[in-house]
């Protein structure tokens, strides 16, 4: 689920909201029925403010945000929109007397804080208040821990509100409120009511809803949430008159019945979805900070023309005319502020010189196949090591996350980290050695580790320090790992005091071979790895999560059986060299792409060379283009003299010369119209053109795994689809 995708529902809701919280302003059928007044302004009309929190909460909070930018962003826009509004009703203030209020500093600081300059103001620094709170609650402890403290805010609100009449009865809670409103006028504030709803609209968000049968196009889920909506409003319609017929209301913003009712009814929202509305979303913000201006205006005009009767006692007719000229108002504002903007459209972060492009398509594309293929009731767990094979961690784990992937290896304990911190959710396994002085980081980020050897597992149950484990089984690759033959020891691991033994598992080390010889090797890892996991069963230790598979292993050896697959390169599309072949043969596709951008375009006389040590002499007059990329990007040295090529245009073009740290040069000329700014690509598809990560490899004498791996250092990560 991607949080760029249109919301058409949600903007056109804004509209509705807008025009609701105008209706609890204006009180438009105070003149039909005090009752139905109430019922549509203070039960109906109550969705309007959450259902803006969560829409904030939907585009800003995240578990998975690499950083604080956003919020700060998020703060900065609520700002100014708040000092403005601010600016905007000093008349009115002026006229209403409120700078003559005594003490008139801490009643402005405490507006200005919590309770807003004029009654409908509050929304904005709660929107401030509220936002920050649920960010870091989320990002430090995420969502359980977060819907905890914010749902206890809410509770304490909810005394302080719809239910404050029993909080009177009870002199400790009574005097609680006592203190909270020397502070803030209402508990509708940023404080004890914004924060759940901003919570509860980010989990939607990571959660996915707003994709497809989650909210509602698929037949059950489709009836569900309508069902759901319609049980949880009734139910808040009936605490809302029942609170009102008992008089506990203190204020009628927040009823216990309205969090599940907002969560039904914005899931219904999210499932329409189409094309971007961005002028209706200004529409609804300027209707929504003008409109008290213009019941002024009306309220004045009506009495200079004495239509008192017409247009302020009929409360329909007041409340239509507000509506009318605050649409009218804001339409004004809207068409401003969109000539105001600039229209320049900025180039993507990154590519105006080099840069990959993840295809997250793909890589959702590869899960899907690769899950067809795996064996029944096994998991994938992804590698994501060394930036997710030059991926980007960042951008791959995390999409994973979202697509339902809760297993992943890492290579040390600050990959497993910046995953964590990252919002990854599920099991991380730490395939390499962590050091004794940062076992305690283990187990605050609840990461697994490898134990690569008996003495390790004794050391590490030593410091006294709990610690989820994988048991590694040397079945002959001979790198990390306890040696098979030694079974005694590997049962003694499971007695240890403070090793939690998880899982076990193996590296097969020649699985990506298809001769006699290396299925004869792969077989007998096989064995002796189940040799291990015989003799445990016969001395009665429950065995642990078993996985053996890895990528080659998958697609050469499907038979083999086990809990997890670790799935690496194959999850990204491409195998190690294009000279492989295996067993299976899924549909992947590559998830990289390697892009830079032609810098210059020179002529090169017959005779003159280029570059370092003069290895290209030309043999005819040329045309040179440099392109903004070397190995200090990642690009291989070794790719020099022609070894290499790049496409542009379409067409395949030999490098030339010696690639340099930032820069390479390619002949152009015979590849046409090539200017400066032309794109170039260094891995992946252009028109019918191929350059694949496997065959760039092996012109380089090397392989995916270690071209890939080298590319996520410099180079800025684009992302394409999902």
């Amino acid at each position: 689920m991607s949080k760029n995708k249109s919301y058409t529902g949600v903007d056109y809701f804004r509209l509705i909201s807008a025009y609701l919280i105008i209706a609890i302003h204006t009180s438009p059928l105070t003149s039909v029925s005090a009752t139905g007044d109430f019922i549509f302004t203070r039960i109906v009309a109550r969705i309007a403010v959450p259902f803006f929190f969560m829409t904030s909460g939907f585009f800003l909070i995240s578990r998975y945000s690499r950083d604080n930018s956003r919020l700060f962003s998020f703060i900065k826009k609520t700002v100014f929109i708040y000092l403005l509004a601010i600016a905007l009703y000093v008349p009115i203030n002026l006229y209403n007397g409120y700078f003559k209020t005594e003490p008139f500093l801490p009643e402005f600081i405490k507006d200005i804080v919590f309770d807003g300059t004029l009654y409908h103001l509050w929304y904005l620094p709660a929107s401030i208040t509220g936002g920050a709170i649920a960010w870091f609650l989320v990002k430090s402890s995420g969502y359980k821990k977060a819907f905890a403290v914010t749902g206890l805010l809410y509770a304490a609100g909810l005394f302080g509100d719809s239910y404050y009449g029993i909080s009177e009865m009870i002199p400790v809670l009574k005097n609680f409120y006592t203190l909270v409103f020397q502070v803030c006028d209402h508990t509708r504030s940023g404080i004890f009511f914004a924060p759940v709803f901003f919570v509860l609209g980010g989990y939607m968000s990571d959660s996915g809803c707003g994709a497809g049968g989650k909210t509602g196009h698929d037949g059950k889920k489709g009836l569900f949430l309508p069902l759901g909506f319609g049980i949880s409003f009734s139910l808040m319609f009936g605490e809302a008159m029942t609170l009102h017929t008992l008089n506990l209301q203190r204020h009628d913003s927040m009823y216990l019945f309205l969090l599940p009712c907002m969560y039904f009814l914005f899931c219904i929202i999210l499932s329409f979805q189409g094309k971007r509305l961005t002028r209706v979303r200004t529409l609804s913000l300027a209707i929504y900070v003008i409109h008290p201006m213009v019941i002024v205006a009306v309220r004045l005009f009506a009495k200079v023309l004495h239509l008192q009767e017409l247009l302020i006692e009929n409360s329909m007719a007041h409340y239509l005319t507000v509506c009318l000229l605050s649409t009218v108002a804001g339409a004004m504002i809207t068409i401003f502020s969109d000539n105001a903007r600039p229209k320049k459209k900025k180039p993507g972060a990154g590519t105006d010189r080099a840069y990959l492009e993840v295809d997250l398509n793909n890589l959702e594309h590869n899960l899907r196949e690769i899950r067809k293929i795996m064996p029944e009731g096994c998991r994938l767990m992804a590698v994501v090591k060394a930036q997710a094979y030059g991926h980007g961690a960042y951008e791959t784990a995390v999409h994973l996350n979202k697509l339902g992937v809760r297993d992943y290896a890492a290579a040390t304990v600050d990959e497993g980290i910046e995953l964590r911190k990252y919002g990854v959710a599920g099991e991380i396994l730490i395939l390499g050695y962590t050091a004794i002085n940062r076992i305690s980081e283990l187990k605050k980020y609840d990461l697994t580790q490898t134990l690569i050897s008996y003495e390790y597992a004794g050391i590490l149950s030593k410091q006294g320090i709990p610690v989820k484990t994988h048991i590694k089984i040397d079945t002959g690759m001979h790198r990390l790992g306890i040696p098979w033959e030694e079974t005694e020891k590997v049962k003694k691991i499971f007695s240890m005091k403070n090793i939690r033994v998880c899982g076990m598992f193996t590296h097969l080390c020649c699985a990506d071979g298809r001769t006699p010889k290396d299925e004869a090797f792969t077989k007998e890892q096989t064995d002796n790895f189940y040799h291990v996991v015989n003799e445990l069963k016969k001395s009665g230790i429950m065995l642990p999560k078993l996985h053996i598979q890895s990528s080659y292993g998958l697609l050469n050896y499907p038979e083999i059986s086990g809990d997890y697959v670790r799935i690496g390169i194959a999850l990204y599309g491409v195998l190690s060299s294009a000279k492989d072949e295996t067993l299976l043969q899924p549909d992947l596709r590559p998830v990289l792409s390697l892009k830079s951008r032609v810098a210059l375009v020179r002529p090169v006389k017959k005779g003159e060379s280029v570059g370092y040590g003069r290895t290209f002499t030309a043999k005819r007059d040329s045309r040179i283009a440099i392109i903004s990329i070397g190995y200090g990007d990642g690009y291989p040295r070794a790719l020099s003299g022609g070894r290499g090529s790049v496409l542009i245009n379409g067409r395949e073009v030999p490098i030339v010369g010696r690639i340099c740290m930032d820069q390479l040069a390619v002949d152009v000329t015979d590849a046409g119209d090539v200017a400066r700014g032309d794109e170039a690509v260094l891995i992946g598809m252009e028109g019918c053109g191929e350059l694949s990560a496997p065959r760039v490899a092996d012109s380089a004498g090397s392989i995916s795994n270690e071209l890939l791996c080298r590319m996520g250092t410099r180079l800025p990560v684009v992302v394409k689809g999902g």
